[in-house]
């Protein structure tokens, strides 16, 4: 898959897990050769079963209203710690209380702590010159007003 591609699933899971009010959300980009499994880990809390399942529930949504789907999805019944696998990023939904006790951060102290806003694709910041006529110039100011 391409990166871009990745974060754009990413940030859409993460989207999701803000709809639904989820607490502390971190966002883990795993080392190679790390022993991960994935490229990213997307952690949140909910305050109560029901907020968990729901926040599970709106990254499901989400990413299947973008065709993709998850691999795996563990947990759901007792909504202490739900995974959802989708193979290149992982949403892990926890409890408060599992949340503190598993300490996923932690465990993966040595991987790089992303913000949502370092997802988000980089722009050319220097533009494309382009020799244009008269008539290019009056085509495109009729698009800009019409």
């Amino acid at each position: 898959m391409k990166k871009t591609e990745l974060k754009k699933q990413v940030t859409a899971a993460i989207q999701a897990c803000l709809d639904k009010k989820a607490e502390e959300i971190s966002i883990l980009e795993m080392e190679k050769g790390s022993g991960a499994f994935t490229d990213y880990f997307v952690l949140c809390s909910g305050t109560n079963p029901k907020q968990v399942q729901a926040i599970a529930d709106e990254v499901e949504l989400r990413l299947k209203n973008a065709g993709v789907r998850p691999t795996q999805v563990e947990g759901y019944k007792q909504a202490d710690w739900i995974l959802v696998d989708y193979v290149d990023f992982v949403v892990h939904v926890f409890s408060e209380k599992a949340r503190k006790f598993y300490d996923l951060e932690r465990l993966w102290k040595t991987a790089k702590r992303l913000e949502a806003s370092d997802l988000k694709s980089k722009r050319r910041t220097s533009p494309i010159k382009m020799k244009t006529s008269p008539r290019t110039h009056a085509v495109a100011s009729r698009r800009k007003t019409g």
